[in-house]
């Protein structure tokens, strides 16, 4: 299969926060996808054209209501989704009701003939605090690789890569993944679709040298310090980190080959 026209749609994960540009601005998972999929299509008509609509802190009905409407407008012959991880992160967040949005969302994007990816959760099993929400996010993500079946999508599987559990996948703050972890991701996806890449197992790391129990105590409360607290008082005001942000890259544009 040889795509050519890409839009990526979701929030910070697929915006690609973590993972900068030297000059500025998120590279991201998503654009490194765009960039193996150019690759691949090299000498292929016009090359491969991407867009990326995703906004950080989106909950998943905006990304369905907003962001999936105007992808479909640029008629892409392939779609990128991944929503739901900020609803999980919500007490009170309704799983059925996320699964069938999302079924319904799905099911627009193929009914177009375009082919979809889609994304179970990461095991946030070594996350201090996170991993409170691992059963509810372990049966969403149950629920992606059933509508992964029901419709023919792709699914790239995030909860069985154990790499993914390992902090140097990780920025600071532990929501968002480094420029290694959006590596990996990418390169995962390429495999699911197909596309020739290097294989996202490699190199395979040595394990974290194991913290005392004080210098993990200290760890876990500078983060919360730090990048808990104002998390949750954004919740606590009403707010979002998106609130102010665009999509960076709203319409279809060549990809340029950031390799590196």
């Amino acid at each position: 299969m040889s795509w050519t026209r890409y839009v990526a749609i979701g929030d910070s994960f697929t915006e690609g926060l973590g993972d900068p540009y030297p000059g500025g601005g998120w590279r991201g998972w998503a654009d490194r996808v765009a960039e193996g999929l150019a690759t691949a299509n090299s000498g292929v008509n016009d090359g491969v054209m991407y867009a990326n609509l995703a906004i950080r802190g989106r909950l998943l009905d905006p990304i369905v209501t907003e962001q999936l409407p105007a992808a479909l407008e640029l008629k892409p012959d392939l779609v990128s989704m991944s929503g739901g991880g900020n609803d999980m992160l919500r007490p009170g967040a309704d799983l059925d009701a996320l699964a069938g949005k999302l079924d319904e969302a799905v099911g627009q994007i193929r009914a177009t003939g375009a082919d979809v990816v889609l994304f179970t959760a990461v095991d946030p099993v070594g996350s201090p605090v996170i991993r409170l929400t691992r059963s509810r996010v372990e049966a969403f993500s149950d629920q992606i690789r059933l509508l992964g079946a029901k419709h023919g999508a792709y699914v790239v599987d995030q909860w069985q890569m154990d790499v993914l559990r390992d902090w140097r996948m990780w920025t600071v703050d532990r929501l968002h993944m480094s420029p290694a972890g959006h590596r990996r991701v990418a390169l995962a996806t390429l495999e699911k679709l197909g596309v020739p890449a290097d294989d996202w197992r490699d190199p395979v790391l040595d394990p974290l040298p194991e913290l005392g129990r004080g210098a993990r105590m200290l760890w876990n409360a500078r983060w919360a310090r730090g990048h808990l607290a104002p998390w949750v008082g954004r919740r606590i005001r009403g707010r979002s980190s998106g609130d102010l942000i665009t999509a960076k890259r709203p319409t279809f544009r060549p990809v340029i080959d950031q390799s590196g």
